[in-house]
Parts: C-alpha cells; structure tokens; sequence
C-alpha cells in the first residue's frame, strides 16, 4: 500500500512539475524530467523510472517519439508507461532535440545491483539470443536499434521484460523494435528466467 502510495504522490508530482515548467516556459522548458528520474538521471525504483544517464540519444529519441505518438504507454496494465505518456504527448521535436543534449552531458555511473534471486550462470545460457542484438557484454548495437542493458537499473529491466513478456508493451503495430523484444522474450518464459537473465547481466560492464 505503502508503495502505491508513494507511486501515486510522485506521479501527481511529475505532472505538477510538467505544468508548472510549461507555465514557466521562455520559450520552453521540458526538464521537468528529473522529478521522476532523479535530478542526476539516476532512475527512481518508487516510480518504476530508468536511470537516464548514459542511455544513448537514439534509443532515448525512439522511446520519447514513441510515447508522444501513442506507440507505448498505451495498454491498460502499463501503469508505468501510462504515466510516462503525458509527459512526452506535449514535447515538440525541438524538445526532444534539447533534452536529448542536455541529458547527454550528464555522468554515467553503472547502476546498483538490486536483484538478489537471480541464477547468473543459468541467466548466461539465455542471455544468448539477447546477445545476437544486444551485444556480448549487453553493451548495444544502434545498427540494429538495440540499446546498452549493463549499467541500467535491474528492477527496470525486470519490469520491462515482464511486460515485454505479457503483452503490455511492443504490442502497437508501429512497435518493430518492440515486436522483436516480444518474439525474444518469450524465450525466457517466466518470471524466474527473467530474473535469471537479469542477474547475468548485472556482472557485465558497459
């Protein structure tokens, strides 16, 4: 309850840090962005919000177009992609141009590690077919749109994948990338290959 609670409070936060940035706006100020992610772009586990720092412009543009053009953040069991969604509806290009630089300067430091019932070794064996994008060392590959996984937030990642898993997310026809992740993560089967995966990822370095 407690952590609904706190869920709720800091959503009702980010949109009255979004309206009264646009209130504020000469001629615009979108950086309202660290009232969920942190103000050093860290992530915020209370609100299911990635650490922004160190992720790359181009997969950081595809996710804000995707949520401004009702891409993701649409399903109904999405909370956290629903909450994102009024965030990036408002945001013109010339936004995302500004606060994909401004987030670029910020220093990236690798995550902690949160996910304790993981099985690395078994996490090995089916980071495999993720490594074919993803890179080895879970380091990203643009040429084929997919992101850097190590240093990212491990409960993010869990979450994502659970919804990647459920249909919650890369469902829209629009989502190529997203229809991919589904295809993929529906190798790891539950919850507990999940975690697995995960854990193995948490010993690679960016």
């Amino acid at each position: 309850m407690f952590k609904t609670f706190l869920a709720l409070s800091l959503f009702i936060a980010c949109i009255g840090g979004a309206g009264a940035a646009e209130s504020e706006r000469e001629p615009f100020d979108d950086r309202y962005c660290t009232t969920c992610h942190g103000t050093e772009g860290r992530g915020n586990e209370g609100v299911q919000a990635p650490r922004l720092a160190g992720m790359e412009p181009w997969y950081l543009r595809r996710q804000l177009e995707n949520f401004r053009g009702d891409i993701r953040g649409v399903h109904p069991e999405d909370r956290e992609g629903i909450a994102m969604r009024p965030m990036a509806t408002k945001l013109t290009d010339e936004s995302i141009d500004d606060i994909i630089e401004w987030i670029f300067g910020w220093e990236y430091i690798p995550a902690e590690v949160t996910i304790k019932d993981g099985d690395p070794s078994r996490g090995r064996g089916l980071y495999g077919g993720c490594a074919v994008c993803h890179g080895a060392n879970a380091e990203g590959n643009e040429s084929l749109g997919a992101p850097a996984l190590a240093g990212q937030n491990d409960w993010y990642l869990v979450t994502q994948l659970k919804n990647f898993l459920a249909g919650y997310r890369g469902a829209h026809p629009n989502d190529t990338y997203g229809a991919q992740m589904r295809t993929m993560v529906s190798t790891l089967r539950n919850e507990a290959g999940i975690l697995n995966v995960v854990s193995y990822i948490n010993t690679l370095s960016r």
